[in-house]
């Protein structure tokens, strides 16, 4: 096949294109350029500015694909460019939306593609949903040959998930003994992907008929609550990890700038039912566990140190949080 990725060098599409190179299809990568380092020689790159669209159709010439998909759409009107430039030009185009589109608060942990997406907490989720119904639109009212992919929390060995943005300084401050905030008590269920077992599904439906008009979320089936998440991280490194609980409503007033994906998505207990990717490419199956990626991840930043330098900014704003909470019980008085 011949495949179009717009981005191609981010967390989830660096690994879809690592793996559709390794399965033989061509496949073009259309960006800004600028972070291309360590891609298959056998990718060609078409620069241009998404932002764009002059610019992006001179670039395509009269290029045609078996499947495109958008990796860095965030909105409707972003899908509406797209539908103009690719109406005719592929027989698929796939976008990428967001597991935290699902409804909040839900109605029930269980979810599967059917589950409303209705989300008041987060803007990001709301552009998503958005960008969903444009997609659905242009389906329905022109024939545009869509599909949508659902990703949760994405990661991969140079990325290491989790809350306010501490990356590898989750792993610096566990073997220092430093807590890390957990929302509410710890106990919300997740589900957290390794990219290299995100690219299996979403590979496996790139030029897939079956795949026309539907929505499909991609997820590892291992379930976790926060608490063992950040627990198995110290397992990870052979460190106990030391956790500090606050209220999701208490970080909503003193880091408003984190509240928003913690609200709009972390707090809430959700398990995302994959029955369906596994209906349509059957040899989808998540076989990195949690604790094997973060093994992954400690291998990747051993080799590079300089990795945690852009944590720190965060691993100081949490300090600062759990400062304030410990105050405030201080205030509170004994419990």
């Amino acid at each position: 096949m011949k495949i179009l990725l717009i981005g191609g060098t981010g967390i989830i599409s660096q690994a879809v294109t690592e793996l559709a190179v390794a399965r033989g299809h061509e496949v073009f990568l259309l960006n800004r350029g600028k972070r291309n380092h360590g891609l298959p020689g056998q990718v060609r790159e078409i620069v241009a500015d998404k932002n764009d669209r002059d610019a992006m159709r001179a670039a395509l010439g009269g290029l045609t694909f078996d499947s495109v998909a958008n990796f860095i759409a965030f909105t409707a009107e972003d899908v509406e460019k797209d539908v103009d430039l690719f109406l005719g030009r592929t027989a698929q185009y796939v976008v990428i939306s967001s597991a935290s589109v699902y409804q909040k608060p839900p109605n029930h942990h269980h979810v599967t593609e059917s589950t409303p997406a209705h989300n008041p907490y987060w803007q990001y989720s709301r552009n998503k949903i958005a960008l969903e119904e444009a997609t659905l639109r242009a389906y329905r009212e022109k024939g545009f040959p869509a599909t949508i992919v659902r990703p949760s929390y994405t990661y991969s060995k140079s990325f290491v998930p989790g809350l306010f943005g501490l990356g590898f300084q989750h792993f610096e401050r566990i073997r220092a003994g430093k807590p890390l905030v957990v929302h509410g008590d710890g106990q919300s269920l997740w589900q957290m992907t390794f990219n290299e077992d995100f690219a299996k599904g979403f590979v496996g439906l790139l030029g897939n008929p079956r795949a026309l008009g539907e929505i499909f979320h991609i997820t590892s089936d291992e379930v976790m609550t926060w608490d063992q998440i950040f627990q198995t991280m110290g397992r990870a490194i052979g460190c106990e990890t030391k956790l500090v609980h606050i209220p999701a409503e208490f970080m909503r007033r003193a880091e408003p700038g984190v509240f928003d994906g913690i609200k709009g998505d972390k707090m809430w207990s959700l398990i995302l039912d994959n029955e369906k990717i596994k209906r349509v490419v059957p040899e989808y199956r998540a076989t990195i566990t949690f604790y094997e990626g973060m093994r992954r991840c400690l291998a990747w930043y051993e080799k590079n140190p300089q990795a945690a330098a852009g944590g720190l900014d965060a691993s100081a704003k949490v300090d600062r949080l759990i400062g304030l909470w410990e105050k405030a019980l201080e205030t509170a008085g004994p419990g």
